[in-house]
């Protein structure tokens, strides 16, 4: 291959790459555009996760609620970036290990993990679901998202494992 074609390739292959980073920043920053992945729990976790759906706010930390999709009674955003809520995800791994930090939120407990890109994915403890929430890097010290989603946490999911 010449120089000249290695060249022309390389650049078509930077520019595809470049272009479907693009596609993905602008489907992934409107908001309803937002893709999750639902959680597949049994039924009793499922009744409790949708019952968590219609007591979530309007608003955590002054930004709006929107839909994700797929659309889901399971999953929930707030922002731009987005504020994610799962409710029935597995166990998380994490909660085997003594070490792992967690915060009691207004009567709710929480397991933190930091992702390497500076967000925070914290799950709930001690509860008959588990409810995850992913805080972008932007939004990923501060608590009112868990204080702000805690009454609802606390009277649809019963405490207990």
């Amino acid at each position: 291959m010449t120089f000249h074609r290695r060249a022309l390739l390389v650049a078509a292959s930077a520019a595809a790459c470049v272009s479907a980073a693009a596609v993905f920043a602008v489907s992934a920053s409107g908001s309803d555009d937002v893709r999750v992945a639902v959680p597949v729990p049994d039924a009793r976790v499922a009744a409790y996760c949708t019952a968590l759906h219609a007591r979530l706010p309007r608003t955590v930390d002054g930004l709006p609620r929107h839909g994700l999709k797929p659309d889901s009674p399971l999953t929930a955003g707030w922002g731009d970036p987005t504020i994610v809520l799962r409710c029935g995800v597995p166990r998380p791994a994490v909660d085997d290990d003594v070490n792992t930090p967690a915060a009691e939120v207004d009567g709710v407990t929480w397991s933190w993990e930091q992702g390497p890109d500076g967000s925070a994915r914290l799950t709930t403890t001690l509860r008959k679901a588990y409810v995850e929430l992913t805080l972008p890097a932007k939004y990923a010290h501060d608590a009112t998202p868990l204080a702000e989603l805690a009454a609802a946490v606390k009277t649809t999911i019963p405490a207990g494992i």
